[in-house]
């Protein structure tokens, strides 16, 4: 959106080849219109738009929902610059500027708008557990495990195949530096007992002798 047709025409050139769909708004009405419309992933707004000038366009904009903006103005004035953050722009570019620069500044600006992909919740051997919603499930039926059962789950999930002493499992899992090591006993042998298919003969999480537990999710899923 800019109020110069020819560097309105460059910028959605160079966008459209760096991958990005491109819709043009020749003044600020038509330029919430289409907003309002089509809901973009980013705006890059000239601050003299005719009709209605940039930031009050940006304001409008901002009423509506969330959308990142990169605001292009003629002027080098910093208190245009700070007008433009103040009404919600997310990154500011002064005429005259490179093409390529503006690409890269919007991929930057999509980078941290952009929310991170939520982790995959950790599986193995028919177990899986989603720390966001603090559900875990064997087979697909819900565990009823305590806060620590449910975290020492995650811990294994997340670090199969791998011995940990119980000095190790009391620090990463309770967050603890010392303190009473029959508590992980305790709690290995309740977890055992809700995602072993026989508890007194453990297959997923195996003593070690001399060394504290494994998670051998293979032994189960060999089978």
């Amino acid at each position: 959106m800019d109020d110069d047709p020819t560097v309105a025409e460059v910028v959605a050139g160079y966008l459209d080849r760096a991958g990005y769909r491109v819709d043009r708004a020749g003044d600020g009405p038509a330029a919430l219109a289409r907003a309002a419309a089509y809901r973009p992933d980013l705006v890059v707004l000239d601050l003299m738009l005719p009709g209605m000038d940039g930031l009050e366009v940006c304001r409008r904009m901002r009423g509506q929902g969330p959308v990142p903006v990169i605001m292009l103005t003629a002027r080098g004035d910093e208190d245009d610059r700070v007008l433009g953050l103040e009404v919600g722009a997310d990154d500011y570019v002064t005429k005259p500027f490179s093409p390529r620069e503006l690409v890269l500044r919007v991929e930057s600006v999509l980078r941290r708008t952009r929310p991170a992909p939520a982790p995959r919740p950790p599986s193995a051997a028919g177990l899986t557990a989603d720390p966001a919603a603090r559900r875990a499930t064997k087979g697909g039926v819900e565990l009823a495990l305590t806060l620590r059962e449910f975290d020492l789950l995650v811990f294994f999930l997340r670090n199969p195949g791998r011995a940990f002493a119980r000095e190790e499992l009391m620090r990463e899992v309770w967050g603890w530096d010392f303190g009473d090591l029959s508590t992980v006993t305790v709690h290995v042998r309740r977890l055992r007992g809700k995602v072993e298919d026989d508890p007194a003969r453990p297959r997923l999480i195996q003593t070690v002798w001399g060394v504290g537990y494994r998670f051998d999710p293979a032994s189960r899923e060999a089978d």
